[in-house]
């Protein structure tokens, strides 16, 4: 798979960013395929350059960008249309996990509900009887006749 990520340069403590189109599994400073801008986040306003042209033409061919990439190509002024298209996708992903986690803990809390009246019922239901069944004699209480 083909995406649009930030490839790191600059200095320790002085980050610059390489808006690069790169193969999936390479690594984030390896190899890419295209440069097609640039990110200055240490800039005051952050600088953010990048060929709509060549943007627009990778993701017509399908590369996915990060969701940062993602943000900057809308900040730029790329078409809300597409960034919005290939942002949702990846946070259908994100929302999809969150909400699955959230079912998950729900299911637990109504299972955990649903027992408390069944034990609850089980507690009540020696109460209901006389004292005398409930509570047998030891045998260190029973003495022998003599």
């Amino acid at each position: 798979m083909v995406k649009i990520r930030l490839q790191r340069v600059g200095t320790t403590k002085k980050p610059a960013y390489r808006v690069v189109v790169a193969d999936s599994r390479s690594p984030r400073d390896g190899s890419f395929i295209e440069v097609i801008g640039h990110y200055d986040p240490l800039a005051d306003p952050p600088a953010i350059v990048i060929k709509q042209e060549k943007a627009v033409e990778w993701l017509s061919r399908g590369a996915m960008p990060t969701q940062t990439v993602a943000s900057l190509l809308s900040r730029s002024g790329l078409s809300d249309k597409l960034v919005s298209a290939t942002l949702r996708k990846t946070t259908d992903r994100k929302t999809l996990k969150k909400s699955e986690k959230k079912a998950a803990a729900q299911a637990k809390a109504a299972a955990k509900s649903e027992t408390k009246p069944a034990e609850q019922a089980k507690a009540a239901a020696p109460e209901g009887k006389p004292a005398a069944e409930t509570k047998a004699p030891k045998k260190s209480e029973t003495k022998p006749a003599s």
